[in-house]
């Protein structure tokens, strides 16, 4: 049986030129019918769902979090299932999936047919896969040069985040999970749906994609030196064994804050403070291993 696919890969993404032309072969040496569109901008991805999503089948994205953070919503409204090629730098929704980085292979998952339903975050109206933040990685994301992740894949976060984080401040947020208040002083607030973010970094010891819950994390420094056991724990998803690093859980999160803060989703900086989150459980069927 022929299949119909939407394919829509970011030449712009680290590894989305060069794999392009083998991508396109192995699905048509397959039976798959192709729709092939050209994007100039992730922004575009959306349209083009809505566009075709009565003449295909799935939609397959060829990309980084960023480019499937920019097709994920229309994704949702469409109901088509998902297929990835992990052609960014950090693909920490296919690390979470266990999709293989190879493209072959990747490719090979979305043949067999083989689907799983995924939980999505959503904060203000923008579903999210990986992680939404406040703080920290915003400026992470503002100084992560294109340039550099082209150069040092996902070492470029490290780099980055190295520049970064001894400058932070703290800044004052309310955080309310499940009807619970608590009053920070924080430089970052991570809520994370699925289990990696930022090239490889555990949201939670625990954190699944299909657990039905958000994990969040604030990191609230008292003093210049908790930098470096932050940075030794935080890469292992070991941050709740340091008691400056607020933890908890749950299906539903607000944060308040005193001046409006860029919230960032899967790397692209979407909406802003103040924030309302929430778990959407079984939202999206994605071909996994």
């Amino acid at each position: 049986m022929t299949k119909k696919a939407l394919l829509l890969i970011n030449r712009y993404s680290r590894k989305g030129e060069k794999f392009l032309p083998q991508a396109v072969e192995y699905f048509y040496s397959h039976d798959f019918e192709l729709i092939i569109k050209p994007l100039k901008h992730p922004r575009e991805l959306g349209l083009v769902v809505q566009e075709y999503h009565k003449q295909v089948d799935c939609v397959i994205v060829g990309g980084g979090d960023g480019t499937l953070n920019g097709v994920v919503d229309s994704l949702v409204e469409t109901k088509l299932p998902l297929g990835i090629l992990p052609l960014g730098t950090a693909n920490d929704l296919a690390r979470t999936l266990n999709i293989p980085f190879s493209i072959k292979q990747a490719c090979e998952v979305i043949t067999r047919g083989n689907l799983k339903a995924i939980d999505l975050g959503w904060v203000n109206g923008k579903h999210f896969f990986n992680v939404a933040s406040i703080g920290l990685s915003v400026e992470i994301t503002r100084q992560l040069s294109r340039g550099l992740k082209r150069r040092w894949g996902v070492f470029a976060y490290a780099i980055t985040a190295l520049q970064v984080i001894g400058k932070a401040r703290r800044f004052p947020a309310t955080i309310v999970v499940d009807g619970k208040v608590f009053s920070v002083k924080t430089i970052q607030i991570a809520v994370g749906n699925g289990r990696y973010y930022g090239g490889g970094m555990p949201i939670a010891h625990d954190a699944a994609i299909d657990d039905q819950r958000l994990d969040l994390y604030s990191i609230e420094l008292e003093r210049w030196w908790q930098i470096f056991p932050l940075v030794w724990h935080l890469p292992r998803g070991q941050q709740h064994l340091l008691k400056w690093v607020r933890t908890v859980e749950g299906r539903e999160i607000e944060i308040h804050t005193s001046k409006a803060y860029k919230v960032n989703t899967d790397g692209e900086i979407t909406t802003i403070t103040p924030a309302k989150f929430r778990v959407i459980p079984n939202a999206l069927q994605v071909f996994v291993p």
